[in-house]
């Protein structure tokens, strides 16, 4: 497990550095980053307090992937963004609404493995609602620090919110972050299901 957390953190560190060079907007890739950095410093920090399971790693690095992507481009311009602009003739740019859906699907598992070890909350539904709590309250705190940073940094804020001209992008990037930790939630328990026939 070691030797491939090692490997994992290895890749990561090499994709991160490359997106690190010449981002699109340097001070915004800088404010997304904050909470990455920290992520992986927290990770580090507790591993021999807490380790999670390997699949949990892998969905945790799968988010870090797709963030620092967003981060590199700035979520409004990422070139998945220019794509889907001129496929779907649409001017709103959706990645950021695609990565608050992963930030539900990919993180809802390692909160409930986290849950389970580590309360009395072992099994049941509460198992399966708690964690989805969890991530959705991460979800609305993110929203929240998004709020402040773009009251203090005026119009550079408003581009690291991403409104795009939504009064309601908060309000859906938290849905689509509750919808991905609800559907990740609801295959876990469909796959456990199978297991236990």
């Amino acid at each position: 497990m070691l030797k491939q957390l090692q490997v994992i953190l290895f890749v990561f560190a090499v994709y991160w550095g490359i997106l690190a060079i010449s981002p699109t907007d340097r001070m915004q890739w800088l404010m997304e980053n904050l909470l990455l950095i920290a992520v992986v410093i927290l990770l580090v920090c507790t591993f021999r307090r807490f380790q999670f399971s390997m699949l949990s790693y892998w969905l945790i690095f799968v988010f870090l992937c797709f963030h620092a992507y967003g981060a590199h481009y700035t979520y409004q311009g990422t070139p998945f963004d220019v794509w889907l602009k001129g496929a779907l003739h649409t001017h709103r740019s959706y990645y950021d609404r695609v990565v608050h859906f992963l930030f539900g699907l990919l993180w809802t598992y390692p909160a409930r493995e986290w849950l389970t070890r580590v309360t009395a909350v072992r099994r049941g539904i509460w198992s399966y609602v708690l964690p989805v709590a969890i991530v959705f309250g991460f979800s609305a705190l993110f929203e929240i620090i998004e709020m402040g940073a773009a009251l203090v940094a005026g119009q550079a804020g408003e581009e690291y919110v991403g409104m795009q001209g939504d009064p309601f992008d908060s309000e859906k990037d938290m849905g689509l972050g509750l919808a991905g930790a609800v559907t990740s939630m609801c295959m876990l328990d469909w796959k456990q299901r199978l297991e236990s026939k």
